[in-house]
């Protein structure tokens, strides 16, 4: 048993629709479970349909309903199809029309706006595969064993969806049936429908994957895998092969999009390995996620940044020999709800960087009690991923990329999982750090031998 999982734009229409089919066919053997996204853009059309219901007390499903019912008839599907949708779409109808006349839009009533999505895509889905001659059945995450807590728009999976999701998948998958399962969404145990959050449906796919005992969790998006940087900065990056749980996590946390940290915690308890494709290029490799990989020391996997940093450097000769200083500096950012990204300590000082544009004004006036402080804004994360344990070697040569770009690097940070160093630049400068740290990485001499 395998699960694979396809994001919206691998189902955006009915050309795409085929394409996934073709490569789920392609793979029947292997009696895969596929878990599917909303198609195309349809929750940022649903978002839109809600806050113009809320705002204005209109009821616009254009969109939506275009889309999806295009996507039947392009399709060549019959009756069956729009009879399965049409009560979604009445359903999705009278939800929106009732937004209008109360103008109220919770995020409980939020949830339940965005799973039409996934719920219209897998029954969709579903009607083609029946059309090719393939048992396949459309099946809502909450039939499938996904039960969650009641934080809406941010849920997390109960305990007891680990024994909950086998229960209902392997007995299915076992007879040979294919399943087409909403990704993204649960159910409370009162029965009300929640989101999974950011990273959401990987965490879908991964989850069945994990608590299914699967072979494997393919993950096709619209990239050849885990890339040695972003494509669309430097054209020469190319796709990593294998990489640890630690080293894609800390990749997704330092601002590449491929795989939410999240999505990787139910195959990181289990050990289930994690495939990432390329469903607009089912031929390459991909990016194989595994528990262990053993790299030689000084191997750099991949170069990631994240924009729009803030760093906030907090002086005080308090801090000399004194317990309970970093203490209390932090308890003012929990005050505050301000998560920390990095950071750095010296005698007299910490340095660390926030991943947000609110007014700081508040934290700063709390911090110059017992402190000196700066805030500085307009920052970016340049973050250096691979087998760094002797990381003199990589320091040496990042360095000298800066000092030979005239990039004056603010604060460096090296996490205690040891596969990652990231140090602080301008914003505006991380573009051309990180294009002249892949050359020096991957396309020189060094890069060949590291």
């Amino acid at each position: 048993m395998i699960v694979m999982k396809f994001g919206g734009s691998s189902v955006a229409d009915a050309s795409r629709v085929r394409h996934m089919a073709e490569i789920v066919k392609a793979r029947l053997s292997r009696r895969p479970v596929v878990v599917l996204s909303a198609m195309g853009d349809t929750t940022d059309h649903l978002l839109e349909a809600g806050d113009a219901a809320l705002n204005h007390g209109t009821v616009s499903l254009e969109r939506v309903e275009d889309l999806h019912l295009k996507t039947i008839a392009d399709l060549g599907l019959g009756e069956a199809a729009l009879e399965s949708v049409r009560p979604l779409l009445a359903e999705l109808r009278a939800l929106l029309t009732g937004v209008s006349l109360i103008r109220e839009l919770t995020g409980k009533t939020r949830d339940y706006l965005v799973s039409f999505g996934e719920r219209l895509s897998v029954r969709i889905a579903a009607a083609y595969f029946a059309s090719l001659g393939i048992g396949a059945v459309a099946v809502d995450a909450w039939d499938a064993g996904f039960l969650s807590d009641s934080n809406f728009t941010m849920a997390e999976l109960a305990p007891e969806s680990w024994n909950l999701i086998p229960a209902r998948i392997r007995p299915v998958a076992e007879k040979g049936v294919l399943q087409l399962v909403t990704g993204f969404i649960a159910k409370d145990e009162k029965g009300n429908i929640t989101t999974l959050g950011r990273g959401g449906s990987d965490l879908s796919a991964t989850m069945i994957a994990a608590s299914c005992g699967a072979e494997e969790a393919q993950v096709w998006k619209d990239v050849d895998g885990i890339l040695t940087a972003d494509p669309r900065l430097v054209r020469n990056s190319r796709p990593v092969e294998t990489v640890s749980y630690e080293a894609a996590s800390e990749l997704a946390y330092f601002g590449a999009q491929v795989l939410h940290p999240r999505a990787m915690q139910p195959c990181m308890k289990t050990g289930t390995h994690v495939l990432v494709k390329n469903s607009y290029n089912p031929e390459a490799a991909g990016t194989r996620i595994v528990s262990c990989v053993h790299e030689k020391d000084g191997h750099v996997l991949a170069l990631t940044s994240r924009k729009k940093i803030t760093l906030v450097d907090i002086v005080s000769s308090r801090m000399v020999g004194q317990y309970g200083f970093l203490a209390e500096v932090f308890s003012w950012f929990a005050k505050h709800a301000l998560s920390v990204d990095m950071v750095a300590t010296s005698e007299v000082s910490v340095s660390l960087t926030l991943d947000t544009s609110s007014d700081l004004s508040g934290l700063e006036k709390d911090l110059s009690r017992i402190a000196n402080v700066e805030i500085k804004t307009g920052k970016a994360i340049v973050t250096i991923i691979g087998n760094v344990r002797r990381s003199s070697k990589i320091l040496a040569h990042a360095f000298s990329v800066c000092e030979a770009l005239g990039v004056q690097v603010q604060m460096i940070s090296q996490g205690a999982s040891k596969v990652n160093i990231s140090f602080i630049v301008d914003d505006h400068e991380a573009d051309t750090v990180i294009t002249a740290l892949h050359e020096d990485f991957f396309e020189k001499e060094y890069g060949n031998r590291a």
